[in-house]
Formats: structure tokens, sequence, C-alpha cells
């Protein structure tokens, strides 16, 4: 049984998380506070945690921080805050998902069952070396890539933005992160820096880059490549 941790402090909205998770086979802790989430998710540790930000006795930005330290399980941040910088410092911190409130529990569902697949996955280093996908396929070890059969010509900058996005299936990478990474910490603010790469990823890779299929954007707060 998958168990979830739910960390909120508003009971109604615990009641229905609690009764919707239990619905469909999922086993439940919730805890009001963040000093509870972390005494529970260390002493049990769930298989994946839905976090407020505003709890009562910490931020839940300092909670993702705590889990980190010495966790890698799925976080997906449920939250009345809506500004991209709060959600990127929230995803920066290491959160692997973000939905605001008000939310469709069945969106919220889905997401969590994602967060669970995820989760289940090869750990790293057992990681696939070939990315498949129908439109082309990625070598990380040669460095290659091969769309209808042919070599794609990638300048090293365009690799090592794909390579980071490729090794992180399915979950947000922020703005922040993809710069610092590529082009250095001094870079963390240039974001047109990234919108010029992208397009030009999508153009090689993508069937239509103006509605791409893989290398998708969460306007102000990164990108996320999809399988």
């Amino acid at each position: 049984m998958t168990r979830v941790l739910v960390v909120e402090d508003e009971p109604q909205l615990v009641r229905a998380l609690v009764i919707n998770m239990q619905a469909r086979k999922y086993g439940v802790d919730a805890a009001p506070d963040g000093a509870t989430a972390l005494r529970l998710a260390a002493a049990r540790q769930p298989d994946v945690i839905v976090l407020d930000l505003g709890l009562p006795d910490m931020d839940g930005v300092d909670v993702i921080k705590g889990l980190r330290a010495w966790t890698r399980v799925p976080i997906l941040v449920l939250s009345a805050r809506r500004a991209s910088e709060e959600k990127v410092e929230a995803l920066d911190a290491g959160a692997d998902d973000y939905m605001t409130k008000p939310f469709s529990m069945d969106e919220l569902l889905a997401r969590l069952r994602a967060a669970e697949r995820r989760a289940q996955g090869a750990p790293p280093m057992s990681a696939p070396t070939v990315v498949t996908t129908e439109a082309f396929t990625v070598d990380l070890v040669a460095k290659k890539v091969r769309r209808d059969g042919r070599d794609v010509r990638l300048t090293p900058t365009e690799w090592h933005l794909l390579e980071i996005l490729i090794c992180s299936p399915g979950h947000l990478v922020t703005q922040k992160r993809l710069l610092q990474e590529v082009w250095g910490a001094t870079y963390s603010k240039k974001t047109n820096y990234l919108r010029v790469y992208m397009a030009q990823l999508r153009r090689k890779l993508e069937a239509d880059p103006s509605h791409p299929r893989y290398l998708i954007t969460e306007p102000g707060m990164g990108y996320r490549f999809e399988s």
C-alpha cells in the first residue's frame, strides 16, 4: 500500500483529502504542522508527501529543506501561494510538483499517481543510458541524438540543457537551476538565454515546435521533459 503524508492545518481539507485518498486504497497519515510532519516522516517514511506551505509553526519551504537533508521522497506542494517567485522557491528547495488552491481533486490524485510512478522507478544509478521517444532517441553515454534515422547536431549548450531535462523525466526543472548549471551562478536571472536555446532545441526535436510534446514550458517557473 502506498503511504501518503498530508501536511495541512485546515481540518476540513485534511478530511476531504483523507477520504478521497483512502477510497483509492492509499494509506494516509496527517500532520497539522511542520514539526509533526518531520517527526512522522522520520518515524514512518511515506511514499509521497502532500505539503501546504502556510503552516502554523514554520514555513513549508523549511519543511522541504529539512526533508531533503535525508530523503528523496516525492513532495507535492498544495498551497494558496500563487506568486511565481514563491513557487520557484519551493521547487528550488526540493519540491517535485506544485498545485495552487483551490484545486481539482481529480487533478491532485492524478499528480499523486504520477509522483508514485516516479518514486517506484529505477534509481539514478540504474537509469537507462538511452532514452527513446516516438520522435527522437537520446544516447546519454555517447552524447548523441537521432531523429528520423539521422543524427541531430546539437551545440554543447543545447546538449547540456537537454541532458538535465532528460535525466529528470516528469519533473519540473526550474529556470534558476538550468541557468546556474549550464551558464553559471552569475547568469541565474538571464531567462532570455533559456528562451532562445529551448526554442532551438524544439526546432530540432519537436514535430511542432510551437506546440511542444516533449519539452514543456511551465510559465514563470521552468521546463519539464515528458516522455
